[in-house]
């Protein structure tokens, strides 16, 4: 059986998946770029996983993400086309980011605005704004630090 897919953008960073969620034209794609980018700027691996398409499947309390075999290996980088890109089969997605209207990305969260259920599995989430890389990259950066002291 084929798990179901999701409209999303999928990296790893490190041995972490991260699954970027957001509307379409939201800069999920953008995103990734610059956050693979700046991993592999300070000496970590960086890949990605799928983007546009993301098969989601629940495996023994661990979300893993794949990317659908037509869309394997390919970004859309908006203004340039679809694109190689460096990628890995699957990952187990540790973080969830979705991208959301800048006025909706709370000061201080609520404790049930950082976590999100997906096929069963609790995983930590972060409020990224919508299509400002410059600002959304430190805020995803800041939220995979504070992942990895757990």
């Amino acid at each position: 059986m084929t798990p179901p897919t999701v409209h999303a953008t999928a990296v790893v960073v490190g041995e972490a998946g991260v699954l970027i969620r957001g509307a379409s034209g939201s800069g999920k794609t953008s995103l990734a770029f610059a956050l693979v980018d700046a991993a592999r700027r300070s000496g970590l691996y960086a890949a990605f996983v799928a983007d546009d398409r993301v098969a989601l499947e629940a495996v023994h309390g661990r979300l893993i993400a794949r990317c659908p075999e037509p869309l394997s290996g390919l970004a859309e980088r908006r203004g340039r086309g679809i694109e190689r890109v460096e990628h890995v089969p699957a990952a187990v997605i540790r973080l969830v980011a979705d991208l959301v209207d800048a006025g909706a990305v709370a000061r201080l969260p609520e404790a049930t605005e950082t976590e999100v259920e997906i096929d069963g599995v609790r995983l930590p989430r972060q409020a990224i704004p919508a299509r400002q890389t410059v600002v959304s990259l430190p805020l995803l950066a800041a939220a995979l630090a504070e992942m990895n002291k757990i």
